[in-house]
């Protein structure tokens, strides 16, 4: 009887503690409820809490990534997230290469399109990557499409021609090049 008591507190026990570690899982990976500040962005926000872009979408049904300042937000705290944006980032990374690296005329079209070539070509996709997962419809606010600049710098001409215009234009005047613009957002967050 002793032994079998004895067994029985054991695993109660037992019980108790691998509960304790599955509740640590679950509130590891809880989500996060953020209060939206002025120059928050659903981005800058999925970056900071280490989730996505689509999943903040889901998770407050936004409507084209508009947010408001007071705004309360649920950040997916995403695993998931982070796996797919590396898979995302990595068939990015193999795609420019490949362009690259098949023939002329294939690195001479997407220059043609985007106004650039080689790293700067590069540099500028992975920037439209970051801002919008390279989409010319992509809002924020008032920032818009593929680069996210501001609606005031687009003229109301939000094409996929003025949006590569007016991008490299802004590009060249501020940093000079896609490259230097690139490594700046890689120290801010932004460019």
């Amino acid at each position: 009887m002793n032994i079998k008591k004895a067994l029985v507190t054991t695993l109660g026990t037992v019980a108790v503690v691998g509960a304790g570690i599955f509740a640590t899982n679950d509130t590891a990976n809880a989500d996060v409820k953020v209060t939206v500040k002025q120059g928050d962005s659903v981005w800058s926000l999925a970056n900071k809490y280490d989730s996505s872009i689509n999943a903040i979408e889901k998770a407050n049904s936004l409507n084209n990534d508009l947010i408001y300042v007071g705004q309360t937000l649920n950040v997916p705290n995403s695993t998931q997230a982070t796996t797919t944006q590396a898979a995302s980032v990595a068939n990015n990374t193999y795609s420019h290469t490949t362009s690259q690296v098949t023939t002329n005329t294939t690195t001479s079209t997407a220059s043609a399109s985007t106004g650039v070539s080689g790293l700067e070509a590069s540099a500028k996709a992975w920037i439209a990557n970051k801002e919008s997962s390279g989409s010319y419809s992509a809002r924020n606010g008032q920032y818009v499409g593929k680069y996210q600049l501001s609606a005031s710098y687009l003229n109301g001409d939000y094409s996929a021609a003025n949006q590569e215009k007016v991008a490299n234009s802004y590009v060249n005047s501020r940093y000079g090049s896609w490259s230097a613009a690139q490594a700046f957002w890689q120290s801010h967050g932004w460019y």
